[in-house]
């Protein structure tokens, strides 16, 4: 099940119904389930290792071809996810994006090293592969992040071509949402999701890095928690590091991903980790949880990983030991 074929536990309002040809029904059981669940795989093994956040199996091959090609950890994140931005049909990431209210695609993203540098680009437009632009910024530059024309000028005067990342199938679900759209946030169709990835190579060095055109329909100008450094992704190369997806502004609130990375700092297993960054937004006081989604995924120095999430049917993809595997996440709301 892929990243964008997931369905939130809410009912699908009239307009979700409009762009419901890429949603699928939650209804099946977990017997049916063809995925391994993530407590059966977090068994301490050999490095180097990929994994990414949804069903991304070409990317984390990508991801892992450039580490055994003798690559380091911060070119497999690249290069992995630079193959879903130019999968048109993902309609999440790079070209192909679900565009704004106003039928921009805009793209967030960022990258973080193995010594804590750091790179990211928000509202960028026109520009395919954002996650090498942030990496630009993160090695050329005195800055950490860019947004707008400012990055986007910088991307074409360091070679990126300019081109049109809105699709004609994209253009046709804008067009069909534009019906019956209200200009407020509908969460039944913010499922607009993020590719997060991490490596960690045969060393133990680790590398992530965090890519995506944002909620679809978004108000112009919203810029979500994938391109912010400690919400969207953090790497402490001495303890592990994280990634996260769904409603970007319920991670940003708790500082999603350096909090998993500090609990696993105070000892507890990368599962442990994300499945109390899930609790600290499903405990908040007036929190709406049962309308939005939450997905985390993370790895250890030690090669342990650990993947949670608000709802069913978040999944996670792992490359290791010569095995690439999506593997379903544990959720919190198995009411």
């Amino acid at each position: 099940m892929k990243r964008r074929h997931f369905i939130k536990n809410a009912s699908l309002t009239g307009v979700g119904l409009a762009v419901g040809k890429s949603l699928v029904s939650c209804t099946e059981t977990n017997e049916k389930s063809p995925f391994k669940k993530t407590s059966d795989v977090l068994e301490k093994g050999s490095l180097p290792m990929v994994i990414a956040t949804w069903h991304v199996i070409d990317a984390t091959a990508k991801a892992m071809q450039v580490l055994q090609a003798g690559g380091n950890v911060l070119d497999a994140v690249e290069q992995g996810c630079r193959v879903e931005e130019a999968n048109e049909k993902g309609q999440s990431v790079g070209k192909g994006g679900l565009p704004d209210r106003d039928g921009n695609v805009t793209l967030d993203a960022c990258i973080m090293d193995k010594h804590g540098n750091c790179g990211a680009v928000v509202y960028l437009k026109d520009i395919t592969h954002a996650v090498s632009v942030a990496r630009k910024v993160m090695e050329d530059t005195p800055h950490v992040m860019l947004a707008g024309e400012g990055a986007k000028q910088f991307a074409i005067s360091n070679g990126f071509v300019p081109e049109d990342l809105l699709t004609e199938a994209s253009k046709e679900a804008w067009e069909k949402w534009k019906v019956e759209a209200k200009y407020k946030p509908i969460i039944n169709i913010e499922n607009h999701d993020t590719i997060g990835m991490l490596a960690i190579d045969e060393n133990g060095d680790i590398s992530g890095a965090c890519t995506t055109s944002g909620l679809a329909y978004k108000m112009g100008g919203r810029v979500g928690d994938s391109p912010i450094i400690g919400s969207g992704l953090f790497v402490d190369n001495e303890i592990g590091a994280c990634v996260a997806t769904g409603l970007g502004e319920e991670v940003v609130k708790t500082v999603g991903s350096f909090l998993v990375v500090e609990l696993m700092r105070q000892g507890k297993s990368p599962q442990e980790a994300c499945e109390e960054a899930i609790t600290r937004i499903v405990n908040k006081p007036k929190s709406d949880y049962k309308n939005f989604q939450v997905g985390y995924i993370a790895v250890n120095k030690q090669g342990e990983t650990g993947s949670y999430a608000i709802h069913q049917w978040f999944s996670m993809t792992k490359f290791q030991n010569g095995v690439n595997e999506q593997i379903q996440s544990d959720y919190f709301n198995k009411v």
